[in-house]
Order: structure tokens, then C-alpha cells, then sequence
């Protein structure tokens, strides 16, 4: 996997990579980590991809975080690892 850049984000850590012909969107919270890929041929160049990372999607990606950190926290509890 090359890695081609990071994409600004004032919440997240937002990587850019480059693999099998596919661009791959990595955005990181803390422990949870979203991975978002695309094939190379769908998009002319990163500034597209970049553009794509706008407040609207990166609300929704909020939005899966917390219910990420929900789900996980809920199966911890109900099997005891955490009280």
C-alpha cells in the first residue's frame, strides 16, 4: 500500500493511500478506524477524492463512529470485559 497524503480535517486523522488499483480513504477517531476505497479508474485525480471528504459526509462518518463506539461498549458490557 503507497501512501499518497493526508486529507486536512480538524476532527479526524484522514489518510490517502493507493493499492491494487484503488484509492483508500482511512479516517481515524481513537480506537475505530473507517475505510472507504475506490476504484483508481472512477475518479481523473486525489483533488476529486479530496472535494468527496466534505462537512456533509464527514457528519455522517461522526454518526458511525458514535454508534461504533456504542456497539462496541454495549458487547463489552454484556460479556463482562467492562462493568
Amino acid at each position: 500500500m503507497r501512501y499518497i497524503k493526508d486529507i486536512v480535517s480538524n476532527k479526524y486523522k484522514i489518510s490517502l493511500y493507493q493499492w491494487n488499483n484503488k484509492y483508500i480513504i482511512k479516517i481515524e477517531s481513537g480506537m475505530y478506524e473507517q475505510t472507504y476505497k475506490i476504484d483508481q479508474y472512477e475518479v481523473s485525480n486525489v483533488e476529486e477524492i479530496e472535494k468527496c471528504v466534505d462537512d456533509l459526509f464527514l457528519n455522517k462518518v461522526t454518526n458511525l463512529f458514535d454508534s461504533m463506539n456504542v456497539d462496541f461498549t454495549d458487547t463489552l458490557k454484556r460479556n463482562e470485559v467492562i462493568f
